[in-house]
């Protein structure tokens, strides 16, 4: 995968690197798109092992009805991690989901934001770090989180980081689409012919030789990355010409 925390230089490289993280992001979603509605969850978490070699283990945390529970784990190691953040009311899924962020613990023994969660989950599991990312559902009433736990600490670099963003971001569509299939679908079509997220992928298929997908999912992950409105990203595309897909984390 192209490690997208490096900033390109020129616009060639620019365009070259947008074009990678485009096609890379229609590879996760052939994948994704093999799923069905009972499995979703669970090929998500299988999909992000795969992809992500320095996660021992993977879960996905679901809320709703004033309810955290884990909807879907690669093992019963993640169940059990994930537990112990739902007996304590505090660890890194649990406030990637509530602070709607992402956050990259390296060192779960000596992290200060989670002292006792931290001791708990490295002498009875074995885990010391993580990677957790709120996953923005279309669904009513439930929102969702992707967990990344590793044996060893400081476990999860850039790349894993960037790698993790653009799962997280076709998963919430993929698992949104698997629920409700027609409504995902006809607010996608909805937001594709909206006049000025259209304006924004022609200035992206017209700068940077990409097609009106890969423009529209570029405009998706930078959506997703800032936590802003697809339409407010494309607002500032069709300003500036440029697009923010560098990924962010609460190191």
């Amino acid at each position: 995968m192209e490690d997208t925390r490096r900033s390109p230089r020129t616009n060639s490289e620019l365009t070259e690197h947008l074009s990678r993280v485009a096609q890379d992001f229609q590879s996760l979603g052939q994948q994704l798109s093999r799923s069905t509605q009972s499995n979703a969850f669970e090929a998500v978490t299988r999909l992000a092992a795969e992809r992500i070699p320095a996660a021992r283990t993977v879960s996905i945390t679901t809320y709703k009805h004033d309810r955290f529970m884990t909807a879907a784990a690669t093992d019963d190691v993640a169940r059990q991690a994930d537990a112990i953040q739902y007996s304590l009311g505090s660890g890194p899924c649990i406030d990637a989901i509530v602070d709607d962020t992402v956050y990259q613990p390296k060192d779960l023994a000596a992290d200060d934001r989670w002292p006792e969660y931290g001791q708990r989950v490295v002498s009875e599991l074995g885990l010391r770090s993580m990677l957790s990312y709120r996953m923005h559902l279309d669904l009513a009433g439930v929102i969702a989180g992707l967990n990344l736990y590793a044996e060893e600490d400081n476990a999860f670099d850039d790349r894993d980081l960037a790698e993790g963003l653009l799962l997280v971001t076709h998963a919430a569509q993929a698992v949104t689409a698997a629920h409700l299939r027609d409504k995902a679908d006809n607010l996608e079509r909805a937001l594709a012919t909206n006049r000025d997220i259209g304006t924004a992928i022609g200035v992206l298929m017209a700068q940077h030789r990409l097609t009106r997908e890969q423009s529209f999912d570029l405009l998706r992950i930078a959506s997703q990355n800032t936590n802003r409105k697809l339409n407010e990203v494309a607002l500032d595309v069709i300003d500036t010409g440029a697009v923010d897909i560098t990924p962010h984390s609460r190191k």
